[in-house]
């Protein structure tokens, strides 16, 4: 990050008091710039935003708004705050718009490439409904072990089974742990 001093527009402290919560315990303004936020309505907001979760999670360093960045720098219970007001950031931003917009496309093609290939076509599912009563005679076997052994989705298999026990030609055969164990009528 490229940092320029005369960025810097703004530095609050946020105090934190054991009972009423974070506070802003002062504020400094520089340059006649006015950072667009009542720091005193937002100090328990950028106290969360900053240090809030369980110890030892991942916590911001920088927040970037519309207009404006905050830095933040604890100490002890205390947080600073440094208002910046960032040069040239918008060409940066559309540049990470178009970088985002092609990451999604990616992932959705991906995702529907993925569906298609566990979705199995009609002539499959009729396939594996006259192979499952045919493999439970000589054995019980599990749904997971169904599901994995014909490497079909958990909704798939159970459509399968649901089917094949409305026909009566599988019924259940007890549980084995929490997975039902079926067998050939």
């Amino acid at each position: 990050m490229n940092f320029s001093e005369n960025e810097l527009f703004g530095a609050a402290l946020i105090g934190f008091d054991m009972i009423d919560g974070p506070f802003l315990k002062w504020k400094k303004e520089y340059n006649n710039t006015k950072v667009g936020v009542n720091l005193d309505d937002f100090a328990m907001n950028f106290y969360l935003a900053f240090r809030g979760g369980n110890q030892g999670s991942k916590k911001p360093r920088a927040i970037l708004y519309d207009k404006f960045y905050i830095v933040a720098f604890p100490q002890d219970l205390e947080l600073c705050c440094l208002f910046m007001k960032p040069h040239d950031i918008d060409d940066n931003i559309k540049q990470l718009n178009k970088i985002a917009s092609r990451i999604i496309t990616e992932m959705d093609n991906e995702e529907l490439e993925d569906s298609k290939s566990e979705d199995s076509d009609v002539d499959t599912v009729e396939e594996i409904m006259r192979l499952i009563p045919n493999l439970l005679s000589e054995t019980k076997m599990t749904t997971p072990e169904l599901r994995r052994y014909f490497k079909l989705s958990n909704s798939q298999i159970w459509k399968i089974m649901s089917e094949l026990e409305n026909s009566q030609k599988i019924k259940r055969a007890g549980k084995k742990g929490r997975s039902v164990s079926w067998i050939a009528c």
